[in-house]
Protein backbone atom coordinates (compact mmCIF):
# COMPACT_ATOMS: atom_id res chain seq x y z
CA UNK A 1 0.00 0.00 0.00
CA UNK A 2 2.70 2.07 0.90
CA UNK A 3 4.19 1.72 -2.76
CA UNK A 4 0.81 3.40 -4.34
CA UNK A 5 1.01 6.25 -2.09
CA UNK A 6 4.02 7.07 -3.02
CA UNK A 7 3.08 7.06 -6.91
CA UNK A 8 0.34 9.03 -5.51
CA UNK A 9 2.83 11.74 -3.66
CA UNK A 10 4.51 11.72 -6.91
CA UNK A 11 1.36 12.28 -9.32
CA UNK A 12 0.88 14.86 -7.27
CA UNK A 13 3.99 16.82 -7.81
CA UNK A 14 3.56 16.10 -11.28
CA UNK A 15 0.19 18.14 -10.76
CA UNK A 16 1.90 20.87 -8.53
CA UNK A 17 4.41 21.72 -11.74
CA UNK A 18 1.93 21.72 -14.12
CA UNK A 19 -0.06 24.58 -11.74
CA UNK A 20 3.74 26.10 -11.48
CA UNK A 21 3.28 26.17 -15.35
CA UNK A 22 0.25 27.97 -15.31
CA UNK A 23 0.97 30.10 -12.55
CA UNK A 24 3.89 31.20 -14.72
CA UNK A 25 1.56 31.88 -18.14
CA UNK A 26 -1.28 33.54 -16.12
CA UNK A 27 -1.65 34.29 -12.40
CA UNK A 28 -5.17 33.60 -11.32
CA UNK A 29 -6.75 31.93 -8.34
CA UNK A 30 -7.22 28.71 -10.55
CA UNK A 31 -3.66 28.60 -11.26
CA UNK A 32 -2.62 28.93 -7.48
CA UNK A 33 -5.03 26.28 -6.59
CA UNK A 34 -3.93 23.90 -8.67
CA UNK A 35 -0.24 24.34 -7.42
CA UNK A 36 -1.22 24.88 -3.96
CA UNK A 37 -3.24 22.01 -3.82
CA UNK A 38 -0.61 19.28 -5.99
CA UNK A 39 1.98 20.11 -4.13
CA UNK A 40 0.27 20.01 -0.60
CA UNK A 41 -1.05 16.32 -1.46
CA UNK A 42 2.36 15.28 -2.90
CA UNK A 43 3.76 16.34 0.23
CA UNK A 44 1.31 14.77 2.51
CA UNK A 45 1.52 11.54 0.61
CA UNK A 46 5.09 11.77 0.87
CA UNK A 47 4.90 11.74 4.66
CA UNK A 48 2.50 9.07 4.55
CA UNK A 49 4.68 6.62 2.35
CA UNK A 50 8.34 7.36 4.80
CA UNK A 51 6.41 5.75 7.69
CA UNK A 52 7.34 2.40 5.76
CA UNK A 53 9.95 3.20 2.85
CA UNK A 54 13.37 4.40 3.73
CA UNK A 55 13.91 8.18 3.20
CA UNK A 56 16.27 7.29 0.63
CA UNK A 57 14.58 5.04 -1.35
CA UNK A 58 11.07 6.95 -1.26
CA UNK A 59 12.75 10.30 -1.96
CA UNK A 60 14.31 9.14 -4.71
CA UNK A 61 11.33 7.80 -6.58
CA UNK A 62 9.25 10.64 -5.48
CA UNK A 63 11.44 13.34 -7.21
CA UNK A 64 11.79 10.64 -9.99
CA UNK A 65 8.19 10.46 -10.63
CA UNK A 66 7.86 13.55 -10.36
CA UNK A 67 10.39 14.37 -13.18
CA UNK A 68 9.69 11.89 -15.73
CA UNK A 69 5.60 12.97 -15.28
CA UNK A 70 6.61 16.44 -15.72
CA UNK A 71 9.14 16.12 -19.04
CA UNK A 72 6.02 13.53 -20.25
CA UNK A 73 3.35 16.51 -19.84
CA UNK A 74 5.99 18.91 -21.25
CA UNK A 75 6.14 16.64 -24.23
CA UNK A 76 2.53 15.70 -24.65
CA UNK A 77 0.67 18.74 -23.58
CA UNK A 78 3.09 21.58 -24.02
CA UNK A 79 4.76 20.97 -27.29
CA UNK A 80 8.65 20.40 -25.69
CA UNK A 81 11.33 18.25 -27.35
CA UNK A 82 10.56 14.63 -27.92
CA UNK A 83 14.28 13.87 -29.21
CA UNK A 84 15.37 10.41 -29.19
CA UNK A 85 18.10 11.41 -26.43
CA UNK A 86 15.39 13.09 -23.89
CA UNK A 87 13.42 9.96 -23.98
CA UNK A 88 16.46 8.29 -23.34
CA UNK A 89 17.66 9.64 -20.63
CA UNK A 90 14.14 9.60 -18.70
CA UNK A 91 14.30 5.88 -19.78
CA UNK A 92 17.26 5.74 -17.25
CA UNK A 93 15.53 7.59 -14.68
CA UNK A 94 13.04 4.57 -14.57
CA UNK A 95 15.10 2.01 -14.81
CA UNK A 96 17.44 3.74 -11.91
CA UNK A 97 14.05 4.11 -9.97
CA UNK A 98 12.90 0.23 -10.26
CA UNK A 99 16.71 -0.54 -9.07
CA UNK A 100 16.76 1.22 -6.20
CA UNK A 101 12.97 -0.67 -5.42
CA UNK A 102 14.95 -4.35 -5.75
CA UNK A 103 18.07 -3.24 -3.77
CA UNK A 104 16.84 -1.02 -1.57
CA UNK A 105 13.42 -2.40 -0.03
CA UNK A 106 11.68 -6.23 0.53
Amino acid sequence: MEWIILILAGLGEVVGVMGLNLWNARRNAASLALLAAGFAASFLLLSLAMRDISMGTAYAIWTGIGTVGATLVGMLVYGESRQWRRIFFLALVVGSAVGLKFVGEG
